[in-house]
């Protein structure tokens, strides 16, 4: 049952209202076992008002396949629903601003395990102050009792080259493999 998930029509409750083309809701399967937040929306994502379409997008979904998990068994979303001005992080007020949206989502959908891509994600779910380098990789038990996890965001490994590349991707697929194997566990 792949559908867009929980829809935002119109929110202004931040400055990005003005600067958007399209609210871009979270989609995919809104019984899904597994939940994927990324950052915010880019300048496809804009455009088409859906998540994960660019080319940090496509490297997702070759991580997914290679995983044997596909886009429309998952449910994929972003901390926040519109685009920063040139694809800046999003500031401190417009993720709290947007926060309600993630945990609707969160509710409806039910996940029993998240994947965090990149530090956003991770700082707001996991916990303020997260660190990526030092904490990716492990899990945590977000308030909600979800076994939650993070990896280095797709769009992070298309900056990465040679061995820094090879690198990245090596630990990428452990948390990818972590997250399997806590799937296959919450299927038991």
């Amino acid at each position: 049952m792949y559908k867009v998930g929980v829809i935002m029509d119109d929110c202004k409750l931040c400055r990005l209202h003005k600067t958007r083309v399209n609210i871009v809701n979270g989609e995919g399967n809104m019984s899904s076992s597994l939940m994927i937040v990324g950052e915010a929306p880019g300048v496809e994502e804009d455009k088409q008002g859906t998540p994960f379409v660019g080319r940090a997008g496509r490297l997702l979904d070759k991580i997914l396949n290679a995983a044997k998990l596909s886009r429309k068994n998952v449910y994929i979303t972003n901390v926040i629903k519109c685009r920063p001005p040139g694809n800046r992080h999003p500031q401190a007020d417009e993720v709290k601003m947007c926060r309600m949206h993630l945990d609707r989502e969160i509710q409806k959908v039910k996940p029993k395990v998240i994947l965090c891509l990149g530090s956003c994600a991770s700082n707001c779910i996991i916990h303020e102050g997260f660190k990526i380098t030092r904490e990716r990789g492990k899990w945590f038990n977000i308030p909600e009792g979800i076994p939650t996890i993070s990896t280095f965001h797709p769009a992070y490994l298309l900056r990465k080259k040679g061995d820094d590349l090879v690198n990245v991707k090596k630990q990428v697929w452990s948390d990818i493999k972590k997250v399997l194997v806590e799937l296959d566990n919450k299927a038991i």
